[in-house]
């Protein structure tokens, strides 16, 4: 019977020498005191919220504890990220893999190959699963991390602001701006609706917080998430958004179109009718923006939120996978 002793979580950045050997070491404490202390990324706080998931519902675990893992080579390895992890040590343990990894396949064809103990491939979301199917079979799951709701919750203040553009353009950032935001912009300008704005990557979340607590509503802008951290925190907030959806391929110039075509993608690839309403461009986007209004309060976005993916949900989603790779281990 598959059991809840402590799970082996392992996550860590990537942090090689750069110069001479052993430098990473004084250079990381120069970036501490030049920067002060780092401020968790996307995928780290896949593995933050991972582990105050299992606080939560009562779940033990170990964080990166190698020398345990090394002793109990039976015992399940459970590496969110990132990849260097699973080739720098000599893991004799049965893996589950992710979700912090990397982004398609293609960077490591032979992963099944060369670590055959790896039982479980972790994306964040369903459209990357059907991504990664044809290279790695049912060995790919989708697996979210949760989103903290008593960090985000909804705010009792008056709402004064109309929008809160998020802009998360990550490529060609001139060329949309001028084809896509500048666009909108007018838009509402024409209809007498206010906005304020924000950018991915140059706020803190008390930034976030503090806009989205005189906003009615968000105008989410983004070519395609995996997960999408940052939309769900504003949707817990119980903050509708209308998303700009556009479909398509998969747009990363490190692959597309040359190392991978892939389609269809997704900006809220979490996402039900309570959360708000999608537009694919420019050319849609008015006649959405005034029946978002008319709708505007009958959205639900926390209620979304609360049923699919708080940090016990996706926890216990973990905790299912990791049971049922003990139950096959056990049958083996």
């Amino acid at each position: 019977m598959p059991t809840t002793k402590p799970l082996n979580i392992f996550y860590a950045e990537p942090d090689p020498d750069r110069w001479i050997k052993f430098d990473r070491y004084p250079r990381r404490l120069i970036r501490y005191l030049v920067r002060g202390r780092q401020r968790p990324g996307g995928v780290m706080m896949v593995a933050l919220n991972l582990m105050c998931g299992l606080d939560k519902i009562g779940i033990p675990y170990r964080f990166n504890d190698y020398r345990y893992i090394k002793d109990h080579p039976e015992e399940i390895a459970c590496i969110i990220g990132k990849p260097h992890l699973i080739d720098q040590k000599k893991w004799r343990n049965p893996i589950i893999f992710g979700a912090g990894v990397y982004s398609h396949p293609v960077d490591y064809p032979d992963l099944f190959t060369k670590h055959p103990n790896v039982k479980r491939f972790l994306v964040p979301g369903n459209w990357m699963k059907e991504m990664c199917l044809p290279f790695y079979g049912d060995k790919v799951e989708a697996w979210p991390t949760g989103i903290d709701i008593a960090e985000w919750e909804t705010f009792t203040t008056e709402k004064d602001i109309d929008f809160l553009i998020y802009d998360k353009i990550r490529w060609q950032h001139e060329k949309y701006t001028r084809d896509l935001l500048n666009p909108i912009l007018s838009t509402l300008k024409d209809h007498h609706l206010s906005h304020l704005y924000i950018k991915y990557g140059q706020y803190t979340h008390a930034e976030l917080k503090e806009k989205l607590s005189h906003v009615k509503a968000v105008i989410f802008l983004c070519e395609h998430e995996t997960q999408g951290l940052a939309y769900q925190q504003i949707l817990a907030t119980n903050t509708p958004i209308l998303a700009w959806d556009r479909g398509g391929y998969w747009q990363d110039p490190e692959y597309y179109p040359q190392r991978v075509k892939y389609q269809p993608v997704s900006s809220v690839p979490y996402w039900d009718k309570r959360c708000g309403l999608k537009f694919t461009g420019l050319a849609d986007f008015e006649g959405y923006l005034l029946n978002f209004i008319k709708q505007e309060k009958n959205f639900a976005p926390r209620a979304y939120i609360k049923e699919n993916l708080t940090l016990e949900i996706c926890a216990q989603r973990y905790l299912d996978i990791y049971q049922q790779v003990q139950k096959e281990l056990g049958s083996a």
